[in-house]
């Protein structure tokens, strides 16, 4: 991985100045690693202890009950199937309230569900890794949120690798093989290819 994951901490912690909190964005098509680089992230910076913490933006996800009603259950994970306005506020009292406990929904992937107030973001918690596909997007409403990162950090994964990826994921999660398939071709890879072609450039690309 260039940079490493030394030299990514290195470059979180150059942003914090007076103790104030920093939001680093960790943005990458669905498979690239995301949730696991926040995972090493959030270890090698201290963990809870040292005030480091982790918002998925997954946990904002449409309930599949809102994604029925609009005829959109199939494209679940496309960026119209988040609640963007939701997200962005959370970001905001984050970022503008850092004196006050922030709890924060967690996305259930084997339930298919968020959970609302899963994780609480306490007053010591001053890095925020926030995980998510589309937190670069350069369309309405995403683009809304670029400018409440002090960092962005961007994976590069060849759509191949994120192809094997996801058809393991699915398959994991109890779908035959082309079911995993179908899933992967006709949602996920999409969606991958908006993130890779729409993003605006990050602070930082981690190849």
């Amino acid at each position: 991985m260039t940079p490493d994951i030394d030299e990514l901490a290195a470059m979180i912690r150059a942003q914090q100045t007076d103790d104030q909190r920093i939001l680093v964005a960790i943005i990458g098509a669905p498979a690239s690693g995301k949730s696991h680089l926040s995972d090493r992230l959030y270890h090698h910076l201290g963990g809870d202890e040292a005030g480091a913490a982790v918002v998925p933006m997954d946990g904002f996800h449409f309930d599949d009950a809102i994604l029925k009603q609009r005829g959109l259950l199939s494209r679940k994970g496309a960026p119209h199937t988040f609640d963007v306005g939701g997200l962005r506020r959370i970001l905001l009292a984050l970022r503008d309230s850092p004196d006050e406990e922030i709890y924060v929904p967690v996305f259930d992937r084997a339930l298919e569900i968020s959970r609302g107030s899963a994780r609480a973001i306490s007053p010591r918690h001053r890095i925020i890794l926030v995980e998510g596909n589309y937190l670069l997007l350069d369309q309405e409403p995403w683009n809304g949120l670029h400018g409440l990162f002090d960092l962005s950090v961007f994976l590069e994964v060849p759509e191949e690798t994120l192809r094997a990826r996801l058809i393991d994921r699915w398959q994991g999660l109890g779908f035959d093989h082309q079911s995993a398939i179908t899933k992967a071709e006709h949602n996920d890879l999409p969606n991958a290819r908006i993130i890779m072609t729409t993003s605006r450039k990050a602070s930082v690309t981690v190849v």
